[in-house]
């Protein structure tokens, strides 16, 4: 189309340009049926192009029952992603769980600025506003490993703001909700048991929650189950003792700006911390 007008546009200044002569040429009035070409084809056009665009929209938002509640709800935070799946007791950060083959309703949620959240694999955009709750349906039909981001602009970290979805069977999904579902394990030997009573005296209690425990803060993300991610902080380090303790002596130099400060602690008492949280699956 666009190669079209452009080829009329060149043929007319062409064909019925006149070097040097001024008249207006010859008046062509009363032709009802170039008149009604020229507005009839571009309306048809027009209305063309908008019956097909509210079918797409229907086709990747598909609607959903009002009444029906939501089997996710995901909640964004400069910069990580709050999961929670209501009615399970589970609550999980950045790394999402879903089932095959089984539609899923996600309501979306910010807990500061706008986000977007944005798994190209999986369907549309969807924004998260503060104040609003916007919702995204999902049908996954192949088990797998899906990533995204956020796509809306949203601060120092918005680059290091990554998605990771998990689709399993549903059985292997109904295991990992489950087991996610109750609370945190005991220490399992003194180096725990030392970095349990570390978590909760100092001020890692004040902000993340542990199930089971004293700690019930949300204000960063939840740590009951945070042994059994595969990563932390949206991929940055891998979930281990050595990640964990990275993290915990220099949080401002890995992710700067995060709402984690920077904490004095000896190395003994972060490889404590860092051996109990890892443990924790």
């Amino acid at each position: 189309m666009l190669f079209l007008v452009i080829g009329l546009v060149v043929f007319i200044c062409l064909r019925y340009r006149a070097k040097g002569d001024k008249s207006e040429g010859d008046q062509q009035t009363g032709n009802n049926l170039l008149e009604g070409l020229m507005i009839g084809i571009p309306a048809i056009l027009l209305g063309w192009f908008f019956i097909k665009s509210v079918g797409t929209a229907r086709a990747i938002t598909p609607g959903s029952d009002p009444a029906r509640k939501p089997d996710i709800v995901i909640t964004g935070h400069q910069w990580w992603w709050e999961v929670e799946y209501p009615g399970s007791g589970a609550i999980t950060a950045n790394e999402v769980h879903l089932p095959v083959g089984i539609p899923i309703l996600m309501e979306m949620r910010s807990g500061d600025v706008i986000h977007d959240w944005w798994v190209p694999e999986l369907g549309n955009k969807t924004d998260l506003v503060p104040g609003n709750k916007n919702y995204l349906s999902v049908d996954i039909d192949k088990p797998g490993d899906y990533y995204g981001s956020c796509s809306e602009f949203c601060g120092a970290q918005h680059a290091w703001m990554r998605i990771h979805v998990v689709a399993e069977s549903p059985g292997d999904f109904a295991a990992w909700l489950s087991a996610n579902g109750k609370p945190a394990l005991p220490p399992a030997d003194s180096l725990s048991k030392e970095g349990a009573a570390l978590f909760q005296i100092h001020t890692c209690a004040n902000c993340h929650r542990i199930g089971g425990t004293a700690a019930i803060a949300g204000a960063g993300p939840d740590l009951t189950h945070v042994g059994s991610r595969r990563t932390i902080l949206t991929g940055i380090l891998p979930m281990n003792e050595a990640g964990l303790a990275s993290w915990i002596s220099h949080p401002q130099q890995i992710k700067p700006g995060a709402r984690m400060p920077d904490f004095i602690f000896s190395k003994d008492s972060i490889a404590a911390i860092a051996h109990y949280l890892a443990q924790l699956k």
